[in-house]
């Protein structure tokens, strides 16, 4: 075996393997190798700088004692794939659903997601996204914070590391459900992370609101943008994901003339042509830059989609009726209906919350470029106590809210027991073992959120064991009636998109939206089938045509009564009906 690491800093490297002290040889371009021919998998090693303590690699496929501690030799080619074959099914078309594994289940691990499965299966949504697995310092965490990228943390593996992720990924293939891997490459964690003992691999030119930001563009940056392209690819082709999603690429500072959104997007459609099987890339980003999902024919970078946050933002505001921070420009009809037609809600306009004109439009580009969503990990883990649209609506507004998101034109999101309306929270928890980090994380939120919740002694402590114990899901609520009735109803809507929808295509800027604020209402025409939203507490008359088209028949609704006299549609308040041409 030939193990090999890129570090033009020290002077002398040594692998540390087998209780002996090996020398490695350096070439030209820092890279620094040795060959031990009889070493095998699961073997330990490590490597010394200029005779300092040992580091692990920073390409281990496995820290099975921690980040600061040796790493583990994996074999991948060794696993035994009983559905190589698999290809994923068009995100475009699908359902996405995004977990946590370490609070998805009791156990946080992934043999026990696997368990679960057949309850997304039942759900109908065709795609599952996890939050970031990469190893980091402490037990419980988000992910975002990973410091081994390529190595998945010990907590949600167990004893067999890389081995349960790829059980998991293959019970999902065996359910036809397709995977997505969240990855962050914007930035590295505090604690565990000694990259810049070995090169440049940081920016002295740029810094993220997280950490120092990924040197992409500055002397030595070929080899930082190597280690970030082959960790997409890692995950890709060794744990046979079928997607990514890239965590806030604005965070991405490259000044290159190929950036390195355009470089990955490359790299893994070549690994996509050559497995045979189709490959999703999903961009997180604050920019409304529709350039992320152009072709490169179009001077884009070739992404497939990304996430909206204004849909999320104008959605949430009309609604909860909050208006502070990043609300402070929503919570209008007209926003929502402007957010369903043109996806940006943002196209160059000013932003009273910036303070500043942002964005540009997206028209013209398909609607499912874009992720449309009421709730994620951090619309609540970043709120003051990470409460759910659960506390804050009704259940009728609950009905209303999936309704906008999975009958939207865009391919919807939903965040773990969101289906069922969970009456549990999903708070920001971390495990820093460092006393000093511990209490700047903790001081840190209490000082961000004390006005909201009206004391800083109310802000969960997110090193508390309890604050990541009361965010795992409680799967008992299922079978309550209130519970079920809003899981049956998230699946008539999923199933009412799949054979009504999915197939449409107008482009954002061209989709047919009406609105009015007083009463409160939206109505979408998409082909043969007219979506109205009854968004206030009052009955409201929708109208639906007046151009001598056939009688509608209504086919799906949260309201029983629900009629269509002459040429509108009488609908309670905040209700919903589906309609078809008789």
């Amino acid at each position: 075996m030939k193990f090999e690491v890129w570090g033009p800093t020290p002077d002398r490297v040594e692998l540390l393997f087998r209780g002996e002290r090996l020398e490695m040889r350096r070439d030209d371009r820092g890279w620094w190798r040795r060959d031990v021919s009889d070493a095998e998998p699961a073997e330990r090693y490590a490597f010394s700088l200029d005779g300092g303590p040992p580091r692990p690699d920073p390409r281990s496929n496995d820290q099975p004692d921690g980040v600061h501690e040796s790493s583990r030799i994996v074999d991948h080619d060794a696993f035994a794939w009983k559905h190589p074959t698999f290809r994923a099914p068009s995100l475009a078309s699908g359902a996405v659903y995004e977990l946590h594994i370490g609070t998805f289940t009791p156990e946080g691990t992934f043999d026990a997601a696997i368990d679960k499965l057949d309850h997304l299966v039942d759900l109908g949504v065709t795609h599952v996204e996890i939050m970031p697995i990469n190893a980091f310092e402490g037990e419980r965490g988000w992910g975002y914070d990973g410091v081994c990228w390529y190595a998945p943390h010990r907590a949600y593996t167990g004893a067999d590391g890389p081995d349960a992720v790829k059980r998991f990924v293959d019970a999902c293939h065996a359910r036809d459900l397709a995977v997505i891997l969240d990855v962050v490459y914007n930035h590295l964690g505090p604690s565990g992370n000694y990259l810049r003992e070995w090169g440049p691999y940081f920016s002295d030119a740029y810094a993220t609101p997280w950490g120092d930001a990924m040197n992409l563009d500055g002397p030595g940056s070929d080899e930082t943008r190597s280690y970030m392209i082959d960790n997409a690819l890692m995950w890709l082709r060794d744990y046979r994901f079928d997607g990514l999603r890239l965590d806030a690429v604005h965070a991405f500072h490259d000044r290159s003339s190929v950036h390195i959104l355009e470089s990955l997007n490359a790299a893994v459609r070549e690994l996509e042509r050559s497995q045979g099987r189709p490959l999703t890339l999903i961009a997180e980003s604050d920019l409304n830059d529709p350039r992320l999902v152009r072709s490169i024919e179009a001077a884009g970078y070739g992404l497939d989609a990304q996430w909206s946050d204004d849909f999320h933002h104008a959605l949430h505001a009309l609604l909860t009726g909050e208006r502070s921070g990043y609300y402070v420009d929503d919570g209008s009809v007209e926003r929502l209906g402007d957010a369903w037609r043109h996806g940006f809600t943002f196209r160059g306009g000013y932003s009273a919350f910036r303070g500043r004109s942002h964005g540009r439009s997206a028209d013209g580009i398909p609607p499912t470029r874009l992720l449309g969503y009421a709730q994620d990990h951090d619309q609540i883990g970043n709120r003051a106590t990470g409460d759910r649209l659960t506390h804050l609506v009704e259940s009728r507004q609950l009905e209303v809210a999936a309704a906008l998101v999975l009958l939207a034109p865009f391919v919807p999101m939903l965040f773990q027991g969101e289906e069922w309306g969970s009456n549990g929270v999903f708070q920001y928890f971390t495990d820093h073992q460092d006393p000093a980090l511990a209490e700047a994380v903790r001081q840190g939120r209490r000082r961000e959120f004390a006005d909201a919740v009206g004391s800083a002694d109310e802000v969960p402590d997110p090193q508390d064991r309890a604050t990541f114990e009361r965010s795992k899901l409680d799967w008992s609520e299922r079978d309550a009636s209130v519970h079920a009735a809003l899981l049956e109803w998230h699946k008539k809507l999923i199933g009412f998109r799949r054979r009504h929808l999915a197939h449409l295509s107008d482009p954002l800027g061209a989709i047919d939206v009406a609105w009015s604020e007083s009463p409160a209402w939206i109505r979408s025409r998409r082909g043969d089938v007219v979506l109205a939203f009854s968004l206030g507490a009052q009955p409201t008359t929708i109208p639906l045509r007046g151009d001598g088209d056939a009688a509608y028949d209504i086919i799906l609704s949260n309201d029983r009564e629900a009629k269509v006299p002459d040429e509108s549609l009488r609908l309670r308040g905040w209700s919903v009906a589906a309609l078809v041409t008789s």
